[in-house]
């Protein structure tokens, strides 16, 4: 057997950078596969071998995110994440231990080549067609309004007073304003405002920070690994939900080893009691809370800081602690029903699962749809009713959506994927119909296997 960098080589110890000048040391797939454990990550990129065990703990997005795609090609993911590719080479350049062998296709595992050379194609027509460039004026008014709405609910109370009906109608404002900071602050986490990163991640730490009382890295953290590997289990946090829920196939897997923590086949009605009053109340407020002290992000806890300093000193004078603490309440339990709907209507009733070792833009589409296309869904959803573009593109602007997807129908119906949009109320019944689903589904394991 050769050693490491000859075809045929064992994984043998770890490669340093290549020396400057010299030729490349060649790989074969076998041999990169056996670099996919902790502290020890492969990974290929535009048929180039990158050493990213010692960086990945540097890495701006997080170790998992980068992580989750070792001994794989990873260059659409690259493409995907990453806005001014010529900075972002330079970090490439120390990682370079080699290349895959000449006779070695480009992707690992049986991937349809056409396929992924037509997805980089369409890419590259949205590129020509200038979709990844943003319309500022588009997102300074989304701004404004969300200013304006926080402005408002206060003149109500200011104006009118604290009786029931106007803070009903505050909450109610509020709410939406906060619903339309996470659409905002989405839009800026993929740096698709700016043309600098560091503008996006200024500006979405205010969002995050100041308007909303969250982190920005928290955010980040766990989203970038949704979008790298949507609907797989250990590698997407918004899919790995059990023991509280099953979905896709933990349901059999709970079921075959008689695990009943809950009563699954009753979690499509318990989703009303602990899904959408409390994602944001009580799950990510802790998590991102536990994030900031752990992780030592001060910057983002003095952000969320002002955030309630400010909304404690602007209703206090009206509704004292108690009465401002119960608005803070009421508005996140209405924004987390507005975030949980929206925002799980393109996924839950996809496929969920393990790890299949897809190309980019087959993973994209197993695990996404788009719900039929309105101004009033358009603003409501902060464009999410196009997750199928926006996944396949998350750092395209989000106007640009509705211009890039005839070419992602077209795309698709060449290749037979599957592009399923689904209108508004469907989308949202199908959340209920994919959770009882699975817990039928985890019934009659655990009752016959």
């Amino acid at each position: 057997m050769g050693g490491v960098g000859e075809p045929g080589g064992g994984p043998g110890p770890r490669e340093g950078p290549a020396p400057l000048g010299a030729p490349l040391p060649i790989f074969r797939w076998e041999q990169i596969r056996q670099h996919d454990l902790p502290g020890d990550k492969w990974l290929v990129i535009e048929r180039r071998v990158y050493d990213i065990s010692r960086w990945a703990q540097r890495h701006p997005g997080g170790s998992r995110l980068i992580g989750h795609h070792g001994a794989e090609d990873a260059t659409d993911a690259f493409h995907a994440f990453h806005q001014d590719l010529h900075h972002v080479r330079k970090f490439l350049k120390p990682l370079l231990i080699g290349e895959l062998a000449p006779e070695e296709p480009s992707q690992d595992g049986a991937q349809n080549t056409q396929l992924i050379e037509d997805f980089r194609a369409l890419r590259q027509a949205a590129e020509d067609m200038k979709l990844f460039e943003a319309d500022r004026t588009f997102f300074a008014l989304l701004l404004g309004h969300i200013l304006a709405m926080e402005l408002l609910a206060w003149l109500i109370i200011y104006l009118l007073g604290p009786g029931w009906v106007s803070s009903i109608l505050a909450a109610l404002i509020l709410a939406i304003s906060q619903a339309q900071c996470w659409c905002l602050q989405h839009d800026l986490g993929h740096a698709s405002i700016f043309t600098k990163s560091r503008w996006n991640h200024v500006a979405q730490q205010f969002v995050m920070g100041q308007l909303k009382g969250f982190s920005a890295h928290w955010w980040n953290f766990r989203h970038f690994q949704h979008h790298a590997k949507p609907n797989i289990f250990h590698k997407d946090p918004d899919v790995t939900v059990a023991p509280v829920f099953l979905l896709g196939e933990s349901s059999v897997e709970y079921g075959k080893k008689k695990r009943r923590y809950l009563p699954y086949n009753h979690q499509h009605l318990y989703f009303f009691l602990i899904g959408p009053p409390l994602l944001t109340l009580v799950n990510f407020e802790v998590e991102n809370l536990a994030y900031m002290l752990v992780c030592m992000q001060w910057t983002d806890l003095l952000w969320a800081a002002s955030f309630y300093s400010r909304f404690f000193l602007s209703y206090a004078p009206f509704y004292g602690a108690t009465g401002t603490l119960l608005l803070f309440v009421a508005v996140r339990v209405l924004e987390s029903h507005w975030f949980v709907w929206i925002t799980q209507m393109n996924h839950i009733p996809k496929e969920i699962g393990h790890e299949k070792h897809r190309d980019w833009a087959s993973s994209q589409l197993a695990a996404t749809c788009n719900v039929e296309p309105s101004l009033f869904i358009d603003w409501f959803s902060g464009h999410l009713n196009f997750q199928i573009e926006h996944h396949l593109f998350p750092t395209m602007p989000r106007h640009n959506y509705r211009k890039v997807a005839p070419l992602v129908k077209a795309f698709c119906t060449k290749h037979g994927l599957h592009y399923e949009v689904k209108p508004f109320l469907t989308a949202l019944v199908d959340i209920i119909g994919s959770l009882k689903k699975s817990g039928d589904i985890w019934l009659d394991a655990y009752l016959h296997q």
